[in-house]
Protein backbone atom coordinates (compact mmCIF):
# COMPACT_ATOMS: atom_id res chain seq x y z
CA UNK A 1 0.00 0.00 0.00
CA UNK A 2 1.28 3.51 -0.73
CA UNK A 3 1.92 5.77 1.78
CA UNK A 4 0.75 8.83 1.14
CA UNK A 5 2.67 11.91 0.09
CA UNK A 6 3.74 14.57 2.76
CA UNK A 7 1.51 17.35 2.11
CA UNK A 8 -1.38 15.17 2.17
CA UNK A 9 -0.57 13.99 5.06
CA UNK A 10 0.07 17.28 6.66
CA UNK A 11 -3.05 18.06 5.35
CA UNK A 12 -5.20 15.23 7.24
CA UNK A 13 -2.83 16.07 10.40
CA UNK A 14 -3.63 19.93 10.56
CA UNK A 15 -7.41 18.53 10.07
CA UNK A 16 -7.43 16.20 12.47
CA UNK A 17 -5.56 18.62 15.16
CA UNK A 18 -8.05 21.42 14.24
CA UNK A 19 -10.73 19.22 15.11
CA UNK A 20 -9.26 18.05 18.80
CA UNK A 21 -9.06 21.64 18.99
CA UNK A 22 -13.17 22.09 18.29
CA UNK A 23 -13.64 19.56 20.71
CA UNK A 24 -11.84 20.11 23.44
CA UNK A 25 -13.31 23.97 22.83
CA UNK A 26 -16.61 22.33 23.18
CA UNK A 27 -16.33 20.75 26.26
CA UNK A 28 -14.74 23.50 27.75
CA UNK A 29 -17.55 25.91 27.44
CA UNK A 30 -19.81 23.34 28.23
CA UNK A 31 -18.56 22.75 31.36
CA UNK A 32 -17.29 26.08 33.06
CA UNK A 33 -20.60 27.92 31.39
CA UNK A 34 -23.31 25.17 31.90
CA UNK A 35 -23.77 25.41 27.91
CA UNK A 36 -24.94 21.81 26.70
CA UNK A 37 -23.09 20.39 24.06
CA UNK A 38 -25.37 22.23 20.97
CA UNK A 39 -24.80 25.53 22.81
CA UNK A 40 -21.29 25.05 23.00
CA UNK A 41 -21.05 24.14 19.61
CA UNK A 42 -22.95 27.34 18.28
CA UNK A 43 -20.33 29.36 20.55
CA UNK A 44 -17.24 27.52 19.24
CA UNK A 45 -18.51 27.94 16.06
CA UNK A 46 -19.30 31.52 15.69
CA UNK A 47 -15.75 32.28 17.45
CA UNK A 48 -14.33 30.27 15.24
CA UNK A 49 -15.72 32.15 11.85
CA UNK A 50 -15.30 35.70 13.29
CA UNK A 51 -11.51 34.50 13.98
CA UNK A 52 -10.89 33.76 10.22
CA UNK A 53 -13.19 37.03 9.68
CA UNK A 54 -10.75 39.09 11.60
CA UNK A 55 -9.52 42.52 10.13
CA UNK A 56 -6.00 43.87 11.04
CA UNK A 57 -5.56 47.20 12.84
CA UNK A 58 -3.92 48.83 9.18
CA UNK A 59 -7.03 48.02 7.50
CA UNK A 60 -9.18 49.19 9.63
CA UNK A 61 -7.42 52.20 9.50
CA UNK A 62 -7.57 52.63 5.94
CA UNK A 63 -11.46 52.17 5.98
CA UNK A 64 -12.03 54.74 8.77
CA UNK A 65 -9.45 57.40 6.43
CA UNK A 66 -11.52 56.54 3.67
CA UNK A 67 -14.65 58.20 5.27
CA UNK A 68 -13.29 60.47 6.92
CA UNK A 69 -9.71 62.11 5.46
CA UNK A 70 -9.66 65.42 7.77
CA UNK A 71 -8.46 62.87 10.54
CA UNK A 72 -4.91 62.73 8.94
CA UNK A 73 -4.52 66.60 9.05
CA UNK A 74 -5.25 65.85 12.57
CA UNK A 75 -3.49 63.35 13.49
CA UNK A 76 -0.05 65.09 11.64
CA UNK A 77 -0.64 68.61 13.93
CA UNK A 78 -1.23 66.88 16.85
CA UNK A 79 2.58 67.52 18.17
CA UNK A 80 2.79 64.05 19.05
CA UNK A 81 1.00 63.32 22.20
CA UNK A 82 -2.83 63.09 22.87
CA UNK A 83 -4.34 63.36 26.25
CA UNK A 84 -8.40 61.30 26.57
CA UNK A 85 -10.40 62.87 29.50
CA UNK A 86 -13.34 61.24 30.54
CA UNK A 87 -15.63 63.09 32.54
CA UNK A 88 -18.07 61.13 34.39
CA UNK A 89 -20.70 63.12 35.99
CA UNK A 90 -21.29 65.30 32.62
CA UNK A 91 -20.80 61.76 30.60
CA UNK A 92 -18.57 63.45 27.95
CA UNK A 93 -14.79 62.75 26.75
CA UNK A 94 -12.51 65.13 25.04
CA UNK A 95 -9.52 64.51 23.20
CA UNK A 96 -7.01 67.02 23.68
CA UNK A 97 -3.48 67.55 22.10
CA UNK A 98 -0.77 70.64 22.26
CA UNK A 99 -1.22 70.95 18.36
CA UNK A 100 -5.14 71.83 18.37
CA UNK A 101 -7.17 75.06 19.18
CA UNK A 102 -10.00 73.16 21.00
CA UNK A 103 -10.34 69.75 21.33
CA UNK A 104 -12.57 67.01 20.43
CA UNK A 105 -15.62 66.66 22.45
CA UNK A 106 -17.74 63.15 22.03
CA UNK A 107 -21.02 62.11 24.73
CA UNK A 108 -20.92 59.13 26.51
CA UNK A 109 -23.72 56.84 25.05
CA UNK A 110 -24.47 55.04 28.06
CA UNK A 111 -23.29 54.90 31.64
CA UNK A 112 -22.68 52.55 34.46
CA UNK A 113 -22.08 52.17 38.57
CA UNK A 114 -21.56 55.66 40.16
CA UNK A 115 -19.16 58.28 40.91
CA UNK A 116 -16.21 56.74 42.69
CA UNK A 117 -13.44 54.38 41.81
CA UNK A 118 -13.22 50.92 40.51
CA UNK A 119 -12.46 48.42 43.49
CA UNK A 120 -13.48 44.94 42.39
CA UNK A 121 -14.79 43.17 39.16
CA UNK A 122 -18.24 43.16 39.01
CA UNK A 123 -18.82 46.16 40.58
CA UNK A 124 -19.92 47.57 37.70
CA UNK A 125 -17.46 51.23 38.18
CA UNK A 126 -15.81 53.00 35.56
CA UNK A 127 -12.21 53.48 37.01
CA UNK A 128 -11.19 56.77 37.95
CA UNK A 129 -7.39 57.50 37.68
CA UNK A 130 -4.50 58.18 35.34
CA UNK A 131 -4.18 55.42 32.63
CA UNK A 132 -2.71 54.36 29.53
CA UNK A 133 -3.72 52.85 26.41
CA UNK A 134 -2.54 49.05 26.22
CA UNK A 135 -3.61 48.47 22.91
CA UNK A 136 -5.89 48.42 19.93
CA UNK A 137 -8.62 45.98 19.10
CA UNK A 138 -9.87 46.35 15.32
CA UNK A 139 -12.37 43.46 15.72
CA UNK A 140 -14.11 44.53 18.73
CA UNK A 141 -17.51 43.41 19.35
CA UNK A 142 -18.41 47.02 20.15
CA UNK A 143 -17.16 48.18 16.44
CA UNK A 144 -13.79 49.04 17.58
CA UNK A 145 -11.76 49.43 21.21
CA UNK A 146 -9.22 50.64 22.54
CA UNK A 147 -7.84 48.92 26.17
CA UNK A 148 -7.62 51.33 29.13
CA UNK A 149 -4.33 50.23 31.28
CA UNK A 150 -6.82 49.57 34.22
CA UNK A 151 -5.51 48.55 36.92
CA UNK A 152 -2.69 50.62 37.51
CA UNK A 153 0.05 50.33 39.72
CA UNK A 154 -1.77 53.00 41.85
CA UNK A 155 -5.11 50.92 41.86
CA UNK A 156 -2.97 47.74 42.79
CA UNK A 157 -1.05 48.91 45.62
CA UNK A 158 -4.53 50.87 47.47
CA UNK A 159 -5.89 47.37 46.67
CA UNK A 160 -2.92 44.93 48.36
CA UNK A 161 -3.26 47.68 51.55
CA UNK A 162 -6.77 46.92 51.58
CA UNK A 163 -6.69 42.69 50.98
CA UNK A 164 -8.55 43.06 47.61
CA UNK A 165 -7.54 40.56 45.43
CA UNK A 166 -9.79 40.55 42.16
CA UNK A 167 -9.87 44.05 40.98
CA UNK A 168 -11.38 43.70 37.43
CA UNK A 169 -10.08 44.28 34.37
CA UNK A 170 -10.60 44.22 30.39
CA UNK A 171 -11.98 48.37 30.70
CA UNK A 172 -12.25 49.73 27.45
CA UNK A 173 -13.03 52.69 25.61
CA UNK A 174 -15.68 51.32 22.57
CA UNK A 175 -18.26 52.04 19.83
CA UNK A 176 -22.00 51.40 20.50
CA UNK A 177 -24.33 52.46 23.03
CA UNK A 178 -24.04 49.93 26.07
CA UNK A 179 -21.24 49.36 29.08
CA UNK A 180 -20.68 47.65 32.21
CA UNK A 181 -18.00 49.60 33.53
CA UNK A 182 -16.30 51.04 29.69
CA UNK A 183 -16.73 54.15 28.38
CA UNK A 184 -18.71 54.04 24.99
CA UNK A 185 -18.93 56.74 22.93
CA UNK A 186 -20.74 55.47 19.94
CA UNK A 187 -19.74 53.85 16.45
CA UNK A 188 -18.92 57.18 14.24
CA UNK A 189 -16.45 58.68 17.57
CA UNK A 190 -14.51 55.64 18.32
CA UNK A 191 -13.22 55.59 15.08
CA UNK A 192 -12.19 58.85 15.13
CA UNK A 193 -10.62 57.79 18.86
CA UNK A 194 -9.29 55.12 17.20
CA UNK A 195 -7.49 56.77 14.14
CA UNK A 196 -5.95 59.29 15.91
CA UNK A 197 -4.31 57.09 18.64
CA UNK A 198 -3.28 54.84 16.24
CA UNK A 199 -1.16 57.53 14.16
CA UNK A 200 -0.36 59.61 17.96
CA UNK A 201 1.08 55.97 18.81
CA UNK A 202 -0.63 54.82 22.07
CA UNK A 203 2.62 54.84 24.18
CA UNK A 204 1.87 59.20 23.73
CA UNK A 205 -1.60 58.61 24.79
CA UNK A 206 -2.89 59.30 28.24
CA UNK A 207 -6.35 58.54 29.68
CA UNK A 208 -7.58 60.63 32.37
CA UNK A 209 -11.05 59.45 33.87
CA UNK A 210 -12.27 62.07 36.10
CA UNK A 211 -15.24 61.88 38.87
CA UNK A 212 -16.54 65.41 37.12
CA UNK A 213 -15.26 68.15 35.29
CA UNK A 214 -12.49 69.89 37.90
CA UNK A 215 -11.36 72.37 35.86
CA UNK A 216 -14.42 74.30 36.91
CA UNK A 217 -13.58 74.03 40.50
CA UNK A 218 -13.62 72.02 43.16
CA UNK A 219 -16.75 69.76 44.31
CA UNK A 220 -16.15 68.28 47.40
CA UNK A 221 -19.59 67.13 47.73
CA UNK A 222 -18.86 64.98 44.52
CA UNK A 223 -15.47 63.45 46.28
CA UNK A 224 -16.92 62.66 49.50
CA UNK A 225 -15.79 58.80 50.09
CA UNK A 226 -15.31 56.50 52.73
CA UNK A 227 -12.43 55.27 50.83
CA UNK A 228 -9.30 56.87 53.00
CA UNK A 229 -7.31 57.81 49.93
CA UNK A 230 -9.91 58.91 47.13
CA UNK A 231 -9.36 62.64 47.82
CA UNK A 232 -5.74 62.10 47.24
CA UNK A 233 -6.79 60.40 43.48
CA UNK A 234 -8.56 63.41 43.46
CA UNK A 235 -5.87 65.69 44.00
CA UNK A 236 -3.79 64.30 41.12
CA UNK A 237 -6.37 63.93 39.01
CA UNK A 238 -6.73 67.85 39.47
CA UNK A 239 -3.38 68.42 38.58
CA UNK A 240 -3.50 66.76 35.48
CA UNK A 241 -6.99 68.22 34.28
CA UNK A 242 -5.62 71.68 35.39
CA UNK A 243 -3.22 71.64 32.16
CA UNK A 244 -5.89 70.89 29.82
CA UNK A 245 -7.95 73.66 28.04
CA UNK A 246 -11.55 74.59 28.42
CA UNK A 247 -13.42 73.86 25.08
CA UNK A 248 -15.19 76.89 24.17
CA UNK A 249 -18.79 76.64 24.88
CA UNK A 250 -18.79 73.94 27.35
CA UNK A 251 -19.84 75.53 31.03
CA UNK A 252 -19.76 73.50 34.44
CA UNK A 253 -22.98 71.75 33.51
CA UNK A 254 -20.91 70.42 30.55
CA UNK A 255 -23.02 71.67 27.93
CA UNK A 256 -23.13 68.82 25.05
CA UNK A 257 -21.23 69.19 22.05
CA UNK A 258 -21.17 65.55 20.40
CA UNK A 259 -18.25 65.16 18.10
CA UNK A 260 -16.92 67.75 15.75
Amino acid sequence: MKRLPIRFRNILLGLLAGFVFLFVAFVIVANNHGYSTAEAMVIVHDAALRRMRRTSEATRIKEILAKKPHLASLARCSGGTMTIAVFKKERRVELHAPGWGDPLSFDMTAFSGKLGPKLAEGDGQIPEGIYGIEYLNPNSHYHLSLKVSYPSDFDRAQAAEEGRKNLGGDIMIHGSCVTIGCVPVGDDAIEDIFYLVHEIGKENVKVIISPYDMRFGRHRELETSNIRWYLGLCDRIYMELAKLPIEHGVDGEAEKTGGR
